[in-house]
Formats: structure tokens, sequence, C-alpha cells
């Protein structure tokens, strides 16, 4: 896609709402009138004695509201993840630099963490979070879960066709037992590039699959639509529940090693992506306003991949990535491009728990918490949370594990901001690959948002039909 494909957009009718009508149906005030609200009855909820423990009708509704917009968007994410490869594997033929976009994907996915690794270690060092750590930290468990590097190979064989997975769990009642149905989403994104390429390879006698899965996509990506539409109401549920389970008052006994860890996320996000945002000739407002949609729903959601339908959205709608470009770099840095879990997050983290030990890092072991950020990040493709990747860190280093006990009280409320940056910067580096490959559309990139969650990008087909649409419902032409 080049800036030229952008002067096919008809110019909207004029906007008539007053302010006050444009503010209320502005996406960006709505999110941030959820947070504010959820925050609210969270608090609420916990004068009435609502707790992560002793839950109440209240917290218990701000739970089910959350999670259930959670799971919304996870069922969007294997459709649309092996879909959107399919058809995209079946645009390389059209593409003359698909490996080298792939190369510069991975490229820029180790600069990044580098940079955030190293910001980490340099904290890590200053504030020193480990020999300042409060009292009630003398409990101390092994981890459930441990981090290899086969694991990480491992999940690369596809366990099923679509790589998914059933766990069976204790119920309520005793006797009874609960299933639920996972996936593994770098086995999906194996699977669907072997059924994209080979689907290449057969030739003409593909052409329906491929017409079929380039349909199925656009279906998809009109359910998405619809989903992200109720965004603040799953933002109320999910940062009002966080608020009852875990509160603030556990970041006393951690609070300098929390401090550190958000003061790294803020120097990522609002420093060293800045950076190479105007580094790279774009506008820096323009790649905050496009990308916050994912970015709040990452800090509220917790999860890199239930937020994954919205970041590549954001990254093909509002930073003009070309979307088969998007639809495999955004999946692919959903499971290894982490700047807050798997870079900052296990540096800091790693430093701590020697600190806190008493043991001395060497040069050398410096140097290996760099390289496992750097390349391991992947390990923890297909799993939950940062934990693992702290694991393998401090398993490489050879530092106890018996450590991670010491902070997974707070880690819920790390992960928030963890989550936020990870989102930040899986949607920056295609961007910028984009540009330097001088593929992005740099109109759309630069199109006026006007408080709507995506760029106003409208066909000449549509142009009559969406002005006479309410602007805080309309979906973008570009999505259909």
């Amino acid at each position: 896609m080049s800036t030229s494909s952008s002067t096919a957009r008809a110019q909207k009718a004029p906007d008539t709402r007053g302010p006050v009508r444009k503010l209320l149906t502005s996406f960006g005030f709505q999110i941030i009138a959820a947070l504010i609200l959820g925050i609210g009855v969270g608090l609420i909820a916990v004068s009435l004695g609502a707790s992560g423990t002793n839950p109440t009708p209240l917290s218990d509704t701000l739970d089910r509201i959350g999670s259930s917009y959670v799971t919304l968007l996870r069922a969007a994410v294997v459709p649309l993840i092996f879909t959107a490869i399919v058809a995209s594997i079946s645009n390389l033929r059209r593409v003359q630099n698909a490996a080298r976009l792939a190369g510069q994907t991975l490229l820029w996915f180790a600069i990044t963490a580098f940079i955030a690794v190293s910001i980490g270690i340099v904290l890590g060092l200053t504030i020193q979070p480990g020999a300042k750590a409060g009292a009630g930290l003398e409990s101390t468990g092994e981890p459930g879960t441990v981090g290899t590097w086969w694991n990480f190979l491992l999940g690369l064989i596809p366990q099923n066709f679509l790589g998914l997975t059933v766990s069976t769990a204790p119920g309520a009642v005793e006797g009874s037992y609960t299933s639920s149905v996972g996936f593994n989403i770098l086995q999906v994104i194996v699977v669907a590039a072997v059924v994209g390429i080979a689907a290449l390879k057969a030739g003409r006698k593909a052409e329906p699959f491929l017409v079929f899965t380039e349909s199925l996509l656009k279906v998809i990506q009109r359910v998405l639509w619809w989903i992200i539409r109720i965004a603040p109401l799953g933002t109320f549920g999910l940062i009002g529940a966080a608020v009852v389970k875990y509160g603030w008052d556990k970041l006393t006994s951690l609070a300098w090693f929390a401090g550190a860890i958000y003061i790294g996320l803020a120097l990522v996000i609002f420093v060293v992506y800045p950076i190479l945002v105007k580094t790279h000739g774009l506008s820096i407002k323009q790649y905050f306003s496009g990308v916050w949609p994912a970015v709040q729903l990452a800090f509220v959601s917790r999860s890199s991949i239930g937020t994954l339908p919205l970041t590549q959205r954001v990254t093909e709608r509002n930073l003009g990535v070309p979307s088969g470009y998007a639809s495999f770099a955004v999946p692919l840095g959903s499971t290894t491009k982490m700047d807050g879990c798997a870079a900052i997050y296990p540096a800091i983290s790693a430093i701590f728990v020697a600190q806190f030990f008493d043991v001395q890092l060497s040069f050398i072991q410096y140097v290996l918490i760099v390289i496992v950020s750097v390349v391991g990040s992947a390990a923890t493709a297909g799993t939950t949370g940062a934990i693992v990747m702290l694991t393998l860190t401090l398993s490489t280093l050879g530092l106890p594990l018996e450590g991670v006990g010491l902070l997974l009280a707070i880690d819920p409320i790390l992960d928030m901001g963890r989550t936020a940056v990870n989102v930040a910067g899986q949607a920056l580096v295609p961007t910028i690959v984009a540009k330097r490959e001088g593929i992005l559309d740099e109109e759309l990139y630069n199109a006026p948002r006007n408080g709507l969650p995506f760029a106003e990008d409208v066909d000449d087909a549509d142009a009559d039909a969406d002005a006479a649409e309410p602007d805080a419902t309309k979906e973008p032409a570009g999505a259909r």
C-alpha cells in the first residue's frame, strides 16, 4: 500500500454535532469515563466488604462483565489470525519484499527489546529495589510454572489443527469437574502459515479456498467491530474488578520494586517509542492517538492475546500499515514482542531477587539478562503472564526460583502497565518497518481521529451511506 491508495477516500459530511454530544460520543471519552466509573464502583464494592477472597453480588457482577468481554475478544483471536495470515500469504505473490519485511520486523523487535532491557538493568542498579524491600516478604515458594527453551521449541509443534487445548479442573460441587478450551497462539500462526503456503503451491485449484478465506476474514472483521464498540462496558467491569481483587495496599512492602517497574515502563512508552517515531519522520501525536484504544484495553484486560484483534485493527486503520503485512507482524508480535513482560520486568526482577538474597551478579550474568530478554520472549508464547519469562531468566542466571514468590502479591497490578507497553510496541514496530520500506499509508496515519476509535476513511462507494450514519457508531469502510 502506498499513500496514493488513500486518494479514493471521499470527503465526509460536515460534523454537525454539538460540543457536548461530540464529547459524549467520543470513543476516547467513553473509555476514560468507564475507567473512572469502574474505579468508583470498585471502591464502593470494597467499602461494602468485597475483596478478592470475599466476593459480593456487586463485585461478582463487575468480574462477570469484565471477564465476559475478554472472552469475547479471545473468541475472535483464532479465526482472525488464521484467516488473516492465510489471506496475507496468498497475497505474497504480489509483494516483492516479503522476506525483507519479515527480517526487518524481527530486527526491530530485537532493537526495541535491547533498549528496554538496558533501561531495566540501569533502573535496577540505580534504585536497588531488592535492598529496599519492606517487611513481610519472608514467605517464599517455588513457582508452579517454569519457563524453558524446550517448552518454546515443543510449543511450535501443533497439537491439533488450530492448536486448541482442553483443560479440566475440579468444580464448585464435590465430585464435579469443569472443562475449558484454550489455544496456543504460536501454534495457530504455524498452522495458518503452512496452510497459506500450501494454498499458494496448489495454484489455481486453491483459488476458491482463498476467495472463501478472504470473505470470511471480512465477516470476522465486521463482528470484531461490534465487539470493539462495547469496549467501554468491558473496561468498566475489568477495572472495577481489579480494584476489588488487588487494591493498592499490596504495593506497600514492594513500593520501590513497583516504582522501578513503572518508571521503566513509562520511559519506554513515553520516551523511547516517541523518539523512534520522530526519527522516522512521523507524528508522535498521531501515533499515540492511533494506538491508544488498544493500549487502554491492554491496561485493563492484562492480555496481549485478548487485545490482539484491536491491536491489529488500530495498526491497520489508524497507523496506516498495509493489512497484508500487519496480519503477519501483529500476531507475531503478540507472542514474541513484549518489552514490558519480557524485557523491563525480568531485568528489574532478576536484579531484585539477586539483591534480596545478597547474590552478586557478574558482568557475564548481566549480559545473559540482555540475551534472554532479546531472544527469549518467544519462549513465553502461548503461556499466560510474565512469570514464565521471569523463571526462565532466573534459571538461566542460576538465581533462586523461590524469589518469584516474593513478587506474586503485586503481579496483577504490574501486569497492567506491562501489557500496555507490550501492545504499544506491537503496533509500533510494524509502523516503523512499513515507513522504512515505503509502504506506510501516511495519509491514513495523519488522518483526523475526531474522537473515533479509528481514523475516518470512507470509500467512494460508501460515502453517501456513511455520511447519514451517526459518527459514534460508524464503522470505517476499510473494514468492510
